[in-house]
C-alpha cells in the first residue's frame, strides 16, 4: 500500500468512525477498530499530514480528529461506494410505493420512504411541465356559459381550469372543442404546445373561434409553472436528531427549507437519474444550509430526469447510505411513472 492509498485509508477510517459516534476520532482508536496494517505511530503521522492538507481538524486541544468538508468530500469522491439495499428493504420501497393511486400519493410517499430510510429530511420535486407531454385533455361542460378543462401529462401531472364562456355552449360544441384540442396537443411536448395553441383560433372553422379564442389564455396559464406547488417536503423532525450536528442553532435551516424555490434551485441542478450529485457544507450556495449536506438525483426514464428528490442532513451523515436510498428510490419512482 502507497503512502496515498494508506492516507486515504485512515481518512476512510476517521470519517466512518466519526459518523457512527459523533466524537473525534484518535488514532489509538482508529488502531483497535480497523486493519490498517500500521501502527498507531505511523497513524499518527499520517492524521497529521491529513489535517496540514485540511482533510481533519481537531476541534479542541487533546482531542481527536474530525472531517472537514473536504475531507468528506474526499471520502464521497474516492472512498464511497453505494451500500446494496437488503432484500427487504427493497421489496419494502417496491410494495410501499407501487400502492400509490395517483401522482400526488406517489410523491407523498417518497418523502415518507426516504425520510424513513435516512432519517434526514427528504425532498421530492414534481415532473416539470416543461419536460412532460400532452397526454389528454379533458373539457366538461358545467353549465351553459362554463367548462372546466382539465391537463393531464404523461408524467401524472393533473391540472385543471375553469373557463367562463362570452356566451352559451352546446354539448356538441364541446365535444367538438375536446376532439380539436386533443387532435393537436396530444403527445406535444408542452415546450411546444404554446405554439400550437396561439394558432388554434385562426385553424378552427367559425362556429368554434369564439370559445377557442377564450380557452386560448386558460390554456397558456395553465401550461406555467409554479413552483410553490412543485415540491413535497417530509422529514423535518429528523433534524433534531442530529441537533449538536448544527452549530448555533438550526434555525437558519429550518428557515432555508420553508424557501421552496431554494429546494427547486438545489434539485433543479440534478440532470441525470444514474448520477447522484452530492452537496457538502460550504459547497452550497445558501448560507442557510452551510452546515448540510444534500444529497440528490434525478427520476424519470432512461436518461431524461423528469424531477428531482434528494435528502438533506448534517455533513456527518451517512453519504453511502443516503446516496444508496435515493438511487434506489429515484429508479422505482421513474418505473412506475413509465408503466403508467
Amino acid at each position: 500500500m502507497t503512502l496515498e492509498e494508506r492516507k486515504l485509508e485512515v481518512l476512510r477510517a476517521v470519517v466512518e468512525d466519526y459518523i457512527s459516534t459523533n466524537e473525534p476520532v484518535g488514532s489509538k482508536a482508529l488502531s483497535e477498530r480497523h486493519k490498517l496494517g500500521v501502527s498507531p505511530a505511523t497513524i499518527r503521522n499520517d492524521m497529521a499530514v491529513l489535517e496540514e492538507e485540511g482533510y481533519i481538524t481537531q476541534p479542541h486541544t487533546s482531542a481527536g480528529r474530525v472531517p472537514t468538508d473536504k475531507g468528506y468530500r474526499l471520502f464521497v469522491d474516492r472512498l464511497a461506494s453505494l451500500k446494496p439495499l437488503s432484500p427487504a428493504e427493497r421489496r419494502a420501497i417496491q410494495t410501499f410505493l407501487e400502492g400509490a393511486v395517483d401522482l400526488d400519493d406517489v410523491l407523498h410517499r417518497t418523502v415518507r420512504l426516504l425520510a424513513q430510510l435516512t432519517q434526514h429530511v427528504a425532498v421530492v420535486q414534481y415532473p416539470s411541465l416543461s419536460r412532460s407531454a400532452v397526454r389528454h385533455l379533458e373539457v366538461v361542460h358545467l353549465a351553459p356559459t362554463r367548462l372546466m378543462l382539465v391537463l393531464i401529462t404523461d408524467t401524472g401531472r393533473v391540472e385543471q381550469r375553469v373557463v367562463e364562456l362570452p356566451g352559451v355552449v352546446s354539448e356538441q360544441t364541446v365535444s367538438a372543442l375536446r376532439s380539436t384540442l386533443n387532435s393537436r396537443l396530444r403527445d406535444r411536448r408542452l415546450t411546444d404546445a404554446p405554439q400550437i395553441i396561439t394558432q388554434l383560433p385562426d385553424e378552427v372553422g367559425a362556429e368554434l373561434r369564439p370559445v377557442v379564442s377564450t380557452m386560448t389564455g386558460v390554456l397558456l396559464e395553465t401550461l406555467l409553472e409554479r413552483p410553490e406547488e412543485r415540491v413535497v417536503l417530509g422529514g423535518t423532525a429528523n433534524l433534531t436528531r442530529s441537533a449538536l450536528d448544527f452549530p448555533g442553532t438550526i434555525r437558519p435551516v429550518l428557515e432555508a427549507l420553508e424557501e421552496h424555490v431554494v429546494l427547486l434551485r438545489l434539485l433543479g441542478e440534478v440532470q441525470s437519474p444514474s448520477r447522484v450529485l452530492v452537496r457538502i457544507g460550504g459547497e452550497n450556495p445558501y448560507e442557510g444550509l452551510r452546515s448540510t449536506s444534500v444529497v440528490s438525483v434525478g427520476y424519470g426514464s432512461g436518461e431524461t430526469a423528469l424531477g428531482g428528490l434528494g435528502v438533506l442532513g448534517p455533513t456527518r451523515m451517512d453519504y453511502a447510505g443516503a446516496m444508496s436510498a435515493v438511487a434506489a428510490v429515484a429508479r422505482y419512482i421513474g418505473q412506475l411513472l413509465a408503466a403508467n
